[in-house]
C-alpha cells in the first residue's frame, strides 16, 4: 500500500536551522538561541507567537540537533494522564542515556493542577519542556513555569520571508510542488503571500489548493480566488491580536489620529470582529479620553451603537466610523476618568461614613426634629446660584479635589467657573473668620 501523500505545509518544513525562513531575531547567526541549539545544548522553553511560524517546527529542531527523543502531546486532547505517560518514558529514556523533549502544543489551554504537573520534572532534568502557545504567557502559564523556562516571542512571517518560501515550495521537485512543472504569476503569488498574511502554514496550505485547481499548469488568480473561498485575516476573537487591535484603535483616538483609527477600525472588521463590540469600546474611549472637553462625543459614540444595532452593516459600521473619526478629532481630556477613580478610592478608603444632617432630606416631622436638613443652603436662593463656602462632603472627610478639568475644549470653560467659584468659596471663608 502507497505511503499516505503528506500536505505540502508538513513536507516543506525546515530540516536544519540554515532552512528557517524568518525568525532573525532568534535565529540569526551569533544568536543565543541558535546558539544553543548548534550546541546541542536544549533547555526548556515556551515558544509564543502567532499561527504558522514554526513554533513545532523549531521544537523539532531543538530535539534533533541535540539528539533528544521528541514526544507531543496536545493540550487540547491530553490530560494528567498523558503527562504522565510522557513523563514515565522519559524517565526510562533517562535511564538509557537519552535527553527528552516534550513539546506541548496549545499550553495554554492546560489548567493551574495540569501545567503544575509539569514542575518536578522540568526541575529535576527529567525532560525538556517546550511550550507553544498563541496566547500571552504573562496572562496564561502559572508563574512557577514560566520561571522554570525561557520564553521566546516569534513573529508573523514577513511578506519577504513568505514569498521566498512559496517561490521555494513551486520549484522544489523534492519536496514541493516542482516535479509537476507549475508556475506561479506574480499577481497570484502577491495576492497569495497577503492572503497567507505573515502564516506559513496557511500560504502552504492554500497554494497546495491552488495548484489543483490550476489550468494549463499556471496558478494564476482566478485558481488561487477559487482556493482561498474565504479571505479573512488573522484575527483571534479570544487572543492577542483582538485586544493587540482594539488597544491601537483606542490609542489612536486618544491620540487624535483619525486615520490610524480608522485603520485598526477596518483590521478588526476585515478580520471578522462584530462591530458592536467595537461600538461598547467606542462608548468607552468618549467618556475616558474626551469627556468633557467635548460631551457630544459621548452622545455622537451612542447614536452610532444604535445604528448598527438597527442597521446592521454596512449602514452601521460607516456610522461607527463617524463616532470614530469624531472622536479622534475633538479636544481630549482624561479629568473625568481620573476623578472618578481617585472618588471611589476615596469611597472605598474611608469607609460608611455617615451624611452630614443638613444634607439630609427631611420627609418627616421626627426628622425635622432630628435636624434633618437644618441650616442647609439652597443654592438657587444664592448669588450667582451658588452657596459659597459650603461643604458637601462628610464631616469626617476633608473636602477633596477629584475633578481637575484640563485647559481644551469646553472643559476650559469649567476650568475657569471653578477657579471663579473657589474664589467666592475662599472670600466666604475670610469672612466667616473675621
Amino acid at each position: 500500500m502507497d505511503a499516505p501523500v503528506r500536505p505540502l505545509a508538513d513536507r516543506m518544513r525546515p530540516r536544519a536551522i540554515g532552512e528557517f525562513l524568518g525568525q532573525e531575531h532568534l535565529l540569526g547567526e551569533g544568536k543565543a538561541l541558535r546558539r544553543s541549539i548548534e550546541a546541542g545544548h536544549p533547555h526548556s522553553m515556551v515558544l509564543w507567537g502567532p499561527p504558522g511560524t514554526g513554533k513545532t517546527t523549531l521544537a523539532r529542531l531543538v530535539a534533533e540537533a541535540s539528539g533528544a527523543r521528541f514526544i507531543t502531546i496536545s493540550a487540547v486532547m491530553s490530560g494528567v494522564k498523558d503527562i504522565r505517560a510522557a513523563v514515565d518514558e522519559a524517565r526510562m529514556l533517562r535511564e538509557q542515556g537519552q535527553a527528552t523533549v516534550l513539546f506541548v502544543d496549545e499550553a495554554h489551554r492546560f489548567n493551574k493542577s495540569q501545567q503544575d504537573a509539569f514542575l518536578p520534572y522540568v526541575e529535576d532534568g527529567t525532560l525538556i519542556f517546550i511550550g507553544a502557545t498563541t496566547e500571552n504567557p504573562s496572562f496564561e502559564l502559572n508563574n512557577a513555569l514560566l520561571s522554570r523556562v525561557r520564553t521566546y516571542v516569534l513573529r508573523a512571517l514577513s511578506r519577504e520571508a513568505l514569498r521566498g518560501l512559496l517561490e521555494q515550495a513551486v520549484a522544489d521537485p523534492e519536496r514541493g510542488l516542482g516535479d509537476r512543472g507549475l508556475t506561479i504569476s506574480d499577481e497570484a503569488l502577491g495576492q497569495l503571500v497577503e492572503l497567507a498574511d505573515g502564516d506559513a502554514r496557511r500560504g502552504l496550505t492554500l497554494l497546495e489548493v491552488a495548484a489543483d485547481l490550476a489550468d494549463h499548469g499556471v496558478i494564476d488568480q482566478s485558481a488561487l480566488e477559487e482556493a482561498a473561498a474565504s479571505g479573512l485575516r488573522r484575527f483571534d476573537k479570544g487572543g492577542d491580536a483582538f485586544y493587540d487591535q482594539i488597544s491601537a484603535l483606542h490609542k489612536a483616538v486618544r491620540g487624535s489620529d483619525p486615520n490610524a483609527a480608522l485603520y485598526w477600525y477596518c483590521r478588526m472588521l476585515d478580520g471578522g470582529c462584530d462591530p458592536l463590540y467595537i461600538a461598547r469600546r467606542v462608548v468607552r474611549m468618549a467618556s475616558e479620553d474626551i469627556g468633557n472637553a467635548d460631551p457630544r462625543g459621548l452622545q455622537v459614540a451612542l447614536n452610532a451603537w444604535e445604528a448598527q444595532e438597527r442597521l446592521g452593516s454596512p449602514e452601521g459600521e460607516l456610522a461607527i466610523a463617524h463616532a470614530i473619526t469624531y472622536l479622534a478629532s475633538v479636544p481630549k481630556s482624561n479629568a473625568v476618568y481620573a476623578a472618578y477613580n481617585a472618588a471611589m478610592k476615596a469611597a472605598r478608603e474611608s469607609g460608611s461614613l455617615e451624611v452630614p444632617l443638613h444634607l439630609r432630606n427631611a420627609a418627616s416631622r421626627l426628622m425635622k426634629e432630628l435636624g434633618y436638613g437644618e441650616e442647609y443652603r439652597y443654592a438657587h436662593d444664592e448669588p450667582d446660584g451658588y452657596a459659597a463656602g459650603e461643604d458637601y462632603f462628610p464631616d469626617d472627610l476633608p473636602p477633596q479635589r477629584f475633578y481637575e478639568p484640563l485647559p481644551r475644549g469646553l472643559e476650559a470653560k469649567i476650568r475657569d467657573r471653578f477657579q471663579r467659584l473657589r474664589q467666592q468659596d475662599a472670600n466666604a471663608r475670610w469672612r466667616r473668620r473675621k
